[in-house]
Order: C-alpha cells, then sequence, then structure tokens
C-alpha cells in the first residue's frame, strides 16, 4: 500500500504556498482593485482557496467531488447572505467580510465555478508535473 510520503511527500505545503499565494492575490485585488473584473477576480480567488482547504482536508475523495463541495460551500455563503446575517456578523467583526461577504449578487455564482474550474485544472497540472518529476528522479 503507498503512503502519501510516496505519493510525492507534502502535499500541505505544496498547499499552504499556493493557498498564501491566492490570499495575497485576493487581498491585493481588494485594496488595488475596482469594478466588476476586480469583483470577478476576487470571487474567483476567494473559489480557488476554499477549494484548495478542501483537497487536503478530504484527500480520498475524487477531484470532481472535492470541486463540487467546495462550489456547493461557496453558493451556499453566497446564498446565505440574501438573508443578512453575514452583513451583520461583518458588522460585528469586520474580517469577517472577507470570508462572509454582505451583499448577494448572482454574477457571484458564476465566478465561483470559474474560481474552482481553474484551481483544480492548477492543482492537477502540479500534481502531474510533480509525479513525473518524481518519476525522473527515482532509481528504478
Amino acid at each position: 500500500m503507498r503512503t502519501r510520503r510516496d505519493q510525492g511527500g507534502r502535499p500541505w505545503v505544496a498547499t499552504g504556498v499556493a493557498g498564501a499565494l491566492v490570499v495575497a492575490a485576493g487581498l491585493a485585488t481588494a485594496r488595488y482593485g475596482s469594478g466588476a473584473a476586480a469583483d470577478a477576480l476576487g470571487d474567483a480567488l476567494y473559489a480557488a482557496l476554499v477549494t484548495l482547504l478542501v483537497g487536503p482536508a478530504l484527500p480520498r475523495w475524487s477531484a470532481p467531488a472535492r470541486a463540487g463541495l467546495a462550489l456547493g460551500l461557496c453558493w451556499a455563503v453566497e446564498l446565505a447572505q440574501l438573508t443578512g446575517v453575514p452583513a451583520a456578523a461583518a458588522d460585528a467583526w469586520p474580517p469577517l467580510r472577507y470570508l462572509l461577504g454582505t451583499t448577494f449578487v448572482a454574477t457571484d455564482l458564476l465566478w465561483y465555478a470559474v474560481g474552482v474550474l481553474l484551481a483544480v485544472c492548477g492543482t492537477t497540472l502540479a500534481s502531474r508535473a510533480g509525479g513525473a518529476r518524481r518519476t525522473a528522479v527515482t532509481p528504478g
């Protein structure tokens, strides 16, 4: 039986680095961006981060199942904004605005799907490239 170490070492490190880059890009977008393009990019980055967090939490799930869960979580947060509860929570503690948002926008649902798709493609390509690299250097 192969272990995580046999499959490439420390997936948490790569996920942590990718997550930090996504958070940095998201904060830069929130700080310096404006308009519809910045909103769309922020939504896609949010969904990409959720996807990155779901991956290591459920490593035995298939990539499509993890992507579906990530998208479902994003959509649940967006739909919760229809209740006003996230806005009230963000008023109580402003950093929650980044996690929960405050205002429902239907197009956000589309950008979450784009972010999940890009994150899944990116992690798939990275794992394949890592596997090829490990195969090339493994004595055999």
